[in-house]
């Protein structure tokens, strides 16, 4: 690119207040009258500056977030106790990464998780103890090496993650309060409020007020909190989003089915020993399952199977039945099951039409956002990434950093990336179609026979008729899984095995990773200030391809920051080795200005220093000194003073990977990032500017943080 012109700025400052104008108008509540938003967020202690509804982990993670950004926020959530149901279970990198800025959390779950080599493959076979059709190890050597991470991926139930959440929030000052412990008075910051739901939402000229019932003494009660931004973490129902009248668009009702929670030491330890893995997709004549191997070590497993109302109830599946079914998938019976629980649930792909309303000051979060199929895991980990997206724009605009035309960005830059993600796992969830179609039971062939019983001649016979002959169908359809067919003996049999084999060597089945889609996804419009390519416009995203793609670094502006591991030069204390990523704050408001150390580097830093300074805004200068010829850092010290707000650092080439940090980023060394609190960059120069710097550092600070008070 050369020189990074003045001129793309300033088109880039006209382009996203006029986006930013037509998104405010389309926010604001359809049915509340528009206001003028105030600013004075401290006026009134008893006015929450955040409530967050949902105590589930994205809701726990946004309230970790805002607290160390020295953000007031409580927690309401309906339940009186936390669930032990595992549901989610996988934490790819990015959310992993996020862990790492949390006290230590990342380093907990690695150390709780079970051992890799216990979850790494998907198993499918006949049954847990009968013979194997094939399997696919998801993790490959670069997952664990470091070089695109300083963490690996986790496999640790959500429950458990909520635990460890839970723990860290006590520990910065927490409560978490039953309905008894809050009576007439208001609920205080670093509350957690259990067995409160939300009946309605009013909104005032200064903050929004959210009525919320109760139980106590076994009376219902009602209670007023108001608060000036009220977030929507209360999933895939939520009430939040309900209230608001906020639209889910996409595909309803793709699955039905039902979850089986359930304890088996035998089976955990059987399966540690013979067929190791974290799911196992069960094919045979009386029953089809998958089976997820939440912790083989503490037997903790849980089944899921599909039904098909309304011939099939939910109540038929009861403890008694859940242990049949089970036994049936394990091919014998297991002398210490314990069936916990069973719940129904409905597979979507769809994501909310807007993130946003009530003048911006009711945001949705996470699953209240959107609903995705569970294959690959995406639903919690673009939840997790939701809250890290969030947390310093509230704080910004909190703290007075930045206005409220900041919010907006929000939905601009996180819904593109759910309706990519709801792409992506409609297609994994294909993908994990393909084997049982291979094998001859086609689950589209299966719906449509559900289909055509319900909307043709089965609606005229007694329900059950209808289950008979639904019933009936299937097994003729699981025949085919038979020992007797399913064997290299029988051309048929031969022919369906083979095909399977195929899928798995092509790729073709259900992924459990996608890396470039897990570190590579980038914002391309939003709090940043976006590159042009030669036709005058952002880059496009790549479609999903629903295969495993290796993640590529980038340092173009809305991407993560690349990792690289660097050591951190000091007089006062001994060489430390870190992540790039470790560089940006999870206590404050701050960006970070990466250069390199040359005087027209010094003299840009400077600059956008002090055009910080004047604006409340913190910035962090990071003197990327090159491997093997590092200079006594006095020189920076000279450079920026009367600064003092910087870190030299050196990088730390791994032996197999010996690309420079600019190299890395596709860049000279004279050039520069600046990254966002989140640790996405907002913006570069590929190489020297020239001229007009501080006009172009102030550019760059009004449209990443929304400013209506450019200097152009």
């Amino acid at each position: 690119m050369g020189v990074l012109r003045i001129t793309n700025t300033r088109r880039y400052v006209n382009k996203f207040f006029q986006i930013k104008n037509k998104i405010q108008r389309n926010y604001s509540c359809n049915y509340i009258q528009y206001r003028e938003i105030s600013f004075n967020y401290t006026k009134n202690d008893s006015i929450l500056p955040v409530l967050i509804v949902g105590a589930g982990p994205v809701g726990l993670v946004l309230s970790v977030l805002l607290t160390k950004l020295g953000v007031k926020c409580a927690v309401l959530e309906r339940s009186t106790a936390f669930s032990k149901h595992p549901q989610a279970h996988f934490i790819n990198n990015r959310s992993m990464e996020v862990f790492r800025k949390l006290d230590g959390l990342a380093e907990e779950i690695q150390r709780f998780q079970p051992p890799v080599e216990l979850w790494r493959k998907f198993i499918y076979c006949t049954s847990l103890t009968g013979s194997t059709i094939g399997s696919v190890d998801h993790m490959q050597t670069q997952d664990f090496d470091q070089i695109v991470s300083p963490v690996s991926v986790a496999h640790f139930s959500q429950y458990k993650l909520n635990a460890l959440l839970l723990k860290q929030l006590e520990t910065i000052g927490f409560n978490i309060c039953s309905q008894e412990d809050l009576d007439h008075r208001p609920l205080m910051e670093k509350e957690i409020l259990m067995g409160h739901s939300c009946l309605s939402i009013e909104e005032t000229d200064d903050f929004i007020t959210v009525n919320v019932s109760f139980v106590k003494d076994g009376k219902q009660m009602n209670k007023r909190i108001p608060c000036s931004f009220l977030v929507g973490a209360d999933g895939a129902g939520s009430t939040v989003r309900n209230l608001v009248g906020i639209k889910l668009r996409g595909e309803k009702d793709i699955q039905n089915l039902v979850s089986v929670h359930f304890l088996s030491h035998e089976l955990g330890k059987y399966l540690m020993y013979e067929k190791p893995g974290m799911l196992f997709f069960i094919f045979n004549p009386g029953a089809i399952g998958v089976l997820v191997a939440h912790d083989l070590t503490q037997g903790e497993f849980v089944l899921q199977m599909p039904f098909y109302p309304p011939q099939h109830q939910f109540k038929d599946f009861t403890s008694e039945t859940c242990k049949r079914l089970i036994f049936n998938l394990v091919g014998r019976e297991l002398s210490d099951i314990n069936v916990v629980d069973i719940k129904p649930w409905v597979m979507h792909a769809e994501v909310a039409e807007k993130y946003l309303a009530c003048e911006n000051r009711i945001i949705l979060a996470g699953d209240a956002a959107h609903r995705f199929p569970p294959a690959g895991g995406f639903g919690m980990n673009t939840g997790i990434q939701d809250a890290h997206n969030l947390a310093w724009k509230l704080a910004a605009i909190v703290k007075g950093i930045a206005p409220m035309s900041l919010l907006p960005t929000y939905e601009t830059e996180r819904r593109p990336i759910a309706l990519y993600n709801t792409d992506l796992s409609v297609q994994n969830f294909e993908a994990a179609m393909a084997v049982p179609a291979a094998l001859g039971i086609d689950p589209a062939t299966a719906n449509s026979v559900h289909e055509a019983i319900n909307n043709t001649f089965g609606t005229i016979l007694p329900s059950t008729l209808q289950k008979t002959l639904l019933d009936g169908i299937f097994s003729l359809g699981r025949a085919q899984l038979s020992d007797f067919v399913l064997n290299e003996n029988n051309p048929l049999g031969s022919s369906r095995l083979a095909k399977v084999r195929r899928i798995f060597e092509e790729g073709k089945s259900l992924q459990l990773q996608f890396p470039a889609e897990d570190l590579g996804f980038r914002y391309r419009e939003g709090a940043l200030v976006p590159e042009i390519d030669s036709e005058g416009a952002p880059t496009e995203l790549e479609p999903p391809t629903g295969r495993r793609r290796e993640y590529i670094p980038s340092a173009d502006p809305g991407s993560r920051l690349p990792h690289m591991n660097i050591r951190v030069l000091s007089e006062v204390t001994k060489e430390a080795t870190i992540s790039t990523l470790d560089l940006i704050s999870g206590d404050k408001v701050e960006f970070l200005l990466i250069i390199a150390p040359i005087d027209s580097s010094y003299r840009l830093a400077n600059v956008a220093l002090n055009v910080a300074k004047e604006h409340n805004i913190l910035v962090k200068v990071c003197v990327m000194w090159p491997d093997g010829s590092v200079s006594a850092d006095s020189r920076t010290k000279t450079s920026l003073a009367p600064f003092d707000n910087y870190v030299d650092v050196a990088e730390v080439r791994h032996p197999s990977n010996i690309s420079s940090w600019w190299d890395i980023c596709k860049m000279t060394h004279r050039g520069a990032i600046l990254v966002r609190p989140d640790d996405h960059i907002a913006w570069r120069a590929k190489s020297s500017m020239v001229g007009g710097i501080r006009v172009e550092m102030e550019s760059v600070f009004s449209v990443i943080l929304g400013s209506q008070n450019s200097c152009l």
